[in-house]
């Protein structure tokens, strides 16, 4: 979402998932099935039929029950965005939501009053203080307060006691996030426009924010991004944020660290480039654990200007792996919330070969005078029909995949581990490491059912199949490269 007036955040923020074994009174949902359906972008219902007003997306889980809150936008366009109420909706699968009633709902003066800015709602469980602790943005009109408010409940959906506003650290806030960290620290993330994307340290009770020690009392600093959302996994956190482009779409990006204060890596796209991260802003990271795995759901919103209560909310499965987060289209998927894992429309079906045509030169992927040797060398060349053109794909999960050549048997892959743009890429014997596991992004379908174009995203580097110098020669080298959107990375499959 944007502001009327003025560039501001279009906001993200993470709410950390929360498992409470027992509430008093907890309202539960319908219990539905295992295998959960989504079609992203398309229309989504609760079960009463309602478009669901989960905008700017807060989730906890509660036992075997995820908690959705969300700005209620019904009727509402970006000239008359004013509160209404904050959603809390419940489901059992992720696909099913039924809405349980107000979190928070309009007063009749104060920060929840007429004409007030009420966006970005975030539900924390503080298992201590055994409360429900929800941070959200609040502001005037004209976003000259940039503050954070906070309300508590002692069930997930409230309603929630409002508790007042403030500038956390005597700084701006917009819009915001949540995270919680594997040892129960919660954290704020934070838009401040004077200094930059903020993640400060909550209170022992997260009904406040301490300092850290870093700038300004962070406990790190991001220049230049807003609409923020983190999650770990394996000891790595990663950031998600937006450009600041206003009502303008771009690329989301992403960071790394092995601790919140960083070091952090530098920011990279986590969607093919030019695709405006599938047209949507993040909303949330949804972790979903099972017996065979985590499935993380990148939420993002594909904002309506005119009807924001008809805002279109975007699924999408969100791959995590060392260095690497990436997210590629799929015009449906489905979810196994038991077992934790998922599988989707666009991708290719697993043992299948094909040539891997470039959409710039037309020339496929080839494995340079039909070597079977291990280094063997990557080009591209014009389709003769030999073996050493044809590449079985070999599903690892979700949308990764080992890419093997049909002439030598040896795996596609990014030679040393190297995460250095420009490295030709080369064949070896399949080993099961990141730099030849690749997840097919693809930039066609989301667009076009029946197209299969996808860009190679390489798990070890996040960099992509490129054909260097966008040649259209035959012999030019395949190597990787950061995405950009430009032809040269789009490989079709037949």
């Amino acid at each position: 979402m944007f502001t009327r007036a003025r560039s501001r955040s279009v906001g993200v923020l993470i709410a950390a998932t929360a498992t409470v074994l027992s509430l008093v009174g907890l309202s539960q949902a319908p219990a539905q099935a295992a295998t959960s359906q989504f079609t992203p972008g398309q229309a989504w219902t609760d079960t009463s039929g309602a478009p669901l007003q989960m905008h700017g997306l807060g989730i906890v889980k509660v036992g075997s029950t995820w908690y959705g809150f969300g700005e209620d936008k019904v009727g509402e366009s970006s000239g008359n965005a004013f509160f209404q109420d904050v959603s809390c909706y419940s489901s059992t699968d992720l696909s099913h939501w039924t809405r349980q009633g107000n979190a928070l709902s309009k007063q009749s003066s104060g920060d929840l009053g007429p004409n007030r800015i009420v966006e970005r709602p975030k539900v924390l469980f503080n298992s201590s203080t055994n409360t429900f602790v929800m941070y959200m943005h609040i502001d005037n009109a004209g976003y000259g307060e940039a503050k954070v408010g906070v309300a508590t409940s002692s069930t997930p959906c409230g309603p929630y006691s409002y508790r007042g506003s403030f500038q956390p650290l005597g700084r701006q806030s917009r819009d915001l996030g949540l995270f919680q960290d594997t040892d129960g620290s919660g954290y704020l993330l934070s838009e401040d426009r004077a200094s930059g994307l903020r993640i400060d340290k909550l209170s022992a009770d997260y009904l406040s924010v301490v300092s850290a020690g870093g700038p300004n009392g962070s406990v790190a600093l991001f220049a230049d991004y807003e609409a923020p959302a983190v999650v770990k996994t394996n000891g790595t956190y990663y950031v998600l944020g937006s450009h600041l482009t206003g009502w303008n779409l771009n690329d989301n990006a992403y960071a790394t660290a092995a601790s919140l204060s960083g070091p952090w890596s530098g920011f990279k796209d986590f969607a093919p480039a030019g695709t405006n991260t599938y047209q949507t802003q993040t909303a949330n990271i949804i972790p979903v654990a099972g017996s065979s795995g985590t499935t993380y759901i990148y939420a993002g919103d594909r904002w309506n200007p005119n009807d924001l209560g008809n805002s279109a909310m975007v699924w999408l499965p969100l791959t995590l792996s060392g260095p690497t987060a990436n997210v590629g289209w799929q015009n449906t998927w489905s979810l196994d919330v038991a077992a934790g894992t998922w599988s989707g429309s666009s991708n290719p079906a697993s043992g299948s070969t094909h040539y891997l045509t470039n959409a710039n030169s037309s020339l496929v992927m080839d494995v340079s005078g039909g070597s079977t040797a291990n280094g063997g060398t990557v080009i591209q060349w014009a389709n003769h029909g030999g073996a050493n053109q044809q590449w079985t794909l070999n599903q690892v999960a979700g949308n990764v995949y080992t890419v093997v050549n049909r002439n030598s048997g040896l795996c596609l892959e990014v030679p040393n581990q190297s995460t250095t743009a420009g490295v030709q890429l080369d064949q070896r014997s399949c080993a099961g490491g990141a730099n030849q596991q690749w997840a097919l992004d693809s930039v066609g379908s989301y667009t076009s059912a029946t197209d299969t174009s996808y860009e190679l995203t390489a798990l070890n580097s996040g960099l992509v199949a490129d054909v260097s110098g966008g040649s259209t020669a035959q012999g030019a080298q395949v190597i990787q490269w950061a995405t950009n959107g430009q032809a040269n990375q789009t490989w079709k499959l037949s």
